[in-house]
């Protein structure tokens, strides 16, 4: 598995060189090497094909998965428009801050790394700074701070948050509280509402 920056010219260049059959994105962007594209309808046929080999409801196909493998929970919460300056500021002060933080416990987390992502293209050697504030925790849970849209009117700060569940018991539980814990974390650590003056994003998705 590779792993890249969000934008679909990092999987163009993968798909283009053989090197990936199979992309996708947060947002559920999904695509194959048949086109330097997501491609929604593709997606879709790729789903009305496993519902028929397999026979059974998605959600049952998906519930199983959890029982085998565990449940990802993952949401988005995105800051839009908050203003630039503060911003960045926010994020210089995670870039200064991660070099420090390995073996940190924040309550009931323990961060195994942290790291400001590049990316180097593995087909034509590009390198790709400042992709991501990532920080991973010991239990397979992970924070990752991204800034975008940094024009006239202000910047999006965007939030990543993942947390792994191996308890079939606790599956079932809403996403936006499952991840509690590690949305309080981000606020904590980042500082959100000092720097944005925001309480709560703007979207989550």
């Amino acid at each position: 598995m590779l792993r890249n920056p969000h934008r679909l010219e990092f999987f163009g260049n993968l798909l283009d060189a053989g090197k990936a059959t199979l992309c996708g994105e947060e947002s559920f962007g999904t695509g194959s090497n048949h086109i330097r594209e997501k491609d929604g309808l593709w997606a879709v046929l790729f789903w009305l094909n496993i519902l028929a080999v397999k026979g059974e409801s998605v959600e049952k196909i998906v519930r199983d998965h959890w029982q085998v493998y565990g449940r990802n929970f993952y949401s988005r919460h995105d800051y839009e428009e908050v203003e630039s300056g503060p911003a960045n500021e926010l994020m210089e002060r995670l870039r200064s801050q991660v070099g420090e933080m390995k073996g940190k416990t924040y309550g009931n987390y323990e961060v195994d790394y942290a790291d400001d992502f590049a990316y180097t293209d593995p087909v034509d050697g590009s390198v790709s700074q400042k992709q991501g504030i990532r920080i991973g925790f010991t239990d397979g849970s992970r924070i990752v701070f991204r800034l975008s849209g940094t024009g006239t009117k202000g910047a999006t700060l965007r939030v990543y948050i993942e947390s792994y569940e191996p308890d079939a018991n606790k599956h079932g539980v809403e996403t936006q509280e499952a991840l509690s814990p590690l949305i309080q974390l981000a606020e904590e650590i980042a500082q959100i509402k000092q720097f944005t003056g925001r309480d709560k994003p703007t979207v989550i998705t």
